[in-house]
């Protein structure tokens, strides 16, 4: 089966990081958390942040759903529920610890 030109670009940018899919997602997760909280000049306890992460991690799951259901014929749809999560997770511990304690005030 050929490769779709999403994937062919994923592949591209796991080997010139030389990091695997799942540590793309960890890194993309919180450069969006931290890049939306400074541009939006919102703290980490906003929800403005978290919740364009959780944007940007349905988008591409979305055009993985995509292209999977072009190139394999179904959605892979426990790789997008492990991709989101790789995405989250540390935008969401960082969210709870600036909510919940006084760890991250200014």
């Amino acid at each position: 089966m050929e490769k779709s030109l999403v994937q062919s670009v994923k592949l591209q940018v796991v080997s010139i990081t030389g990091l695997s899919k799942d540590a793309l997602h960890v890194y993309v997760g919180m450069s969006v958390f931290l890049f939306t909280a400074a541009i939006s000049r919102r703290s980490m306890r906003s929800r403005v942040p978290w919740l364009a992460t959780l944007g940007v991690a349905f988008a591409g799951e979305l055009v993985d759903a995509i292209d999977d259901l072009h190139t394999i014929g179904h959605w892979q749809w426990r790789a997008s529920v492990h991709d989101v999560i790789n995405t989250l997770v540390w935008p969401t511990a960082l969210a709870i610890v600036a909510r919940f304690t006084a760890l991250l005030r200014r």
